[in-house]
């Protein structure tokens, strides 16, 4: 195939490494196949509305090393609007395209794989800071979040060392701890919380008060904001305060507050005195990696390949270093989890 008119999306939450992919995309394609590249503005909800813009080189110049993407992202579901994906249908038939590239995670692409059997000619790319998408070995935006948790915690040592405090740092990651656990072995953390393995605060608790009377008197904390406690009694408690309404349309709860709710328990159990940090959407901004810029660019010339090779319904991924195609079905739906063997024989041995 060559002159190709293809559509790009980026939809859910923003990521260090779009705009590389939205960048090798146009370039691969002008430059190799003389495509035009439409853009669809603000994810799904930008293809619902016919709201898109074309997207040249010049466009693009200068947005490899910044955050965020130029295209605009939102949690649109065209199957939570009423006749929403035969609108996709007829906005991609009106606008000529013959195929699209849809980045983003399992929201993103799950809407995709279920487009996919209504006639759209679909390719995806793995988004999602969180690592948690089925298929690839590594999605791009998790180094940069990661060096970012990193970072945070080399500074909140000082600060807690300096006034012997438990200082609770919260990262993200609703269903998966990879963040969590990568940062807290890198960041040199007492503890790591995450959601694959609920924690019993007493334990914790028990775990701080061991170390601070063997001499060391600061600790970091490093909790998932999808991390629980084991205790239903006390999970209820806990995830009324970390959860908050309304859902979006893939029916997800605002995460946010477990890290609060932790430290505030830690103090009244042990004494110490124990504060905060909430990382929040620091991790999703700023200029990505070296290592998420490169994956990202891979990425995007992989999936403007599949498209020009008639590889519709599939996902680029990393597998052993090299770049391949895994099914849609197979990338979606199910999180990939921490690694149990990572979390507990190789960060376990350094907690507490």
């Amino acid at each position: 195939m060559a002159e190709m008119r293809i559509g790009v999306l980026t939809g859910g939450g923003d990521c260090p490494g779009l705009n590389a992919v939205i960048r090798a995309v146009v370039r691969t394609g002008h430059r190799v196949h003389q495509d035009e590249v439409i853009g669809f503005l603000d994810g799904w909800r930008g293809v619902l509305e016919g709201d898109s813009q074309e997207l040249d080189e010049e466009r693009c110049r200068g947005i490899l090393a910044v955050g965020g993407t130029i295209l605009g992202t939102s949690r649109t579901n065209p199957f939570a609007v009423d006749g929403g994906p035969e609108q996709v249908m007829r906005t991609i038939a009106c606008k000529g395209i013959d195929a699209l590239i849809a980045i983003g995670g399992d929201d993103t692409l799950g809407v995709a794989d279920r487009l996919g059997p209504m006639g759209l000619k679909v390719v995806g790319v793995p988004k999602t800071i969180d690592n948690d998408l089925s298929g690839t070995e590594v999605t791009f935006g998790f180094d940069t979040a990661v060096q970012i948790a990193t970072d945070a915690l080399d500074r909140l040592h000082t600060t807690a060392e300096s006034h012997h405090r438990v200082i609770v740092c919260e990262v993200m990651g609703r269903h998966a701890g990879w963040i969590a656990t990568y940062a807290g072995i890198a960041g040199g953390a007492a503890e790591i919380l995450v959601p694959e393995v609920p924690f019993d605060v007493d334990e914790v608790s028990e775990r701080l008060r061991r170390r601070h009377a063997g001499g060391r008197f600061s600790s970091i904390v490093v909790v998932a904001e999808g991390a629980v406690p084991s205790d239903p009694v006390i999970a209820a408690d806990a995830t009324a305060i970390s959860s908050s309404a309304p859902v979006d349309q893939f029916g997800h709860a605002r995460l946010g507050g477990i890290g609060s709710w932790l430290a505030a328990e830690i103090e009244r159990r042990t004494g110490y005195e124990a504060r905060v940090t909430i990382l929040g959407h620091v991790q999703r901004g700023g200029t990505p990696t070296a290592r998420d810029r490169v994956l990202a660019t891979r990425f995007g010339v992989a999936a403007l390949e599949a498209v020009h090779d008639g590889a519709f319904g599939t996902m680029v991924a990393l597998n052993c270093g090299d770049i391949i195609r895994v099914p849609l079905a197979e990338a979606v739906g199910n999180p990939k989890t921490v690694d149990l063997h990572l979390y507990r024989d190789v960060a376990g041995p350094f907690m507490g």
